[in-house]
């Protein structure tokens, strides 16, 4: 089962309202575990496949687009949401300058942050041309599957 396949379940389950699911193959075994405050994923994956695994995390990913869609109906600013689940970083590492600030001008393609699972850090990019108007996670935070990120005032 690759990172793809297990990001699949997870959203799956999350939607689906189930509690627990619990997949065992011959040297695979993953336990997901949810309720309405958090998603827990427990697995187990021979060595062979987490020094696999390991060897491309120090690249960064390009990830799924994050889910854009309105506030609400009314509202002029539109949120960005997480496509996964991880660790939400604003910058590539401490040293380097972040990605974006309240009051930037984005396009389409501008990396926004970067959330990391499993030791791949997934770049997550703009999907619209705007302006950010609130940050809404705090740097090194977890985040869930389709949790708002950014608000965006379209242009």
């Amino acid at each position: 089962m690759d990172i793809k396949q297990i990001q699949d379940l997870i959203r799956f389950v999350s939607k689906s309202g189930v509690n627990e699911v619990s997949i065992e193959q011959k040297d695979f075994k993953i336990t997901i575990k949810t309720n309405q405050v958090a998603t827990i994923v427990n697995a187990t994956i021979p060595a062979a496949q987490v020094a696999a695994a390991a060897a491309p995390a120090a690249a960064i990913a390009p990830a799924a687009p994050a889910a854009v869609e309105p506030v609400a109906d009314n509202s002029k600013y539109v949120t960005i949401k997480s496509p996964m689940i991880g660790t939400f970083y604003r910058s590539a590492s401490p040293e380097k300058p972040i990605f974006v600030n309240v009051g930037d001008e984005i396009e389409p393609g501008t990396v926004l942050c970067i959330i990391e699972a499993m030791k791949l850090f997934n770049e997550i990019e703009a999907e619209i041309s705007g302006r950010i108007v609130k940050i809404l996670v705090d740097n090194a935070s977890p985040v869930e599957y389709d949790q708002p990120l950014f608000l965006v005032e379209p242009m």
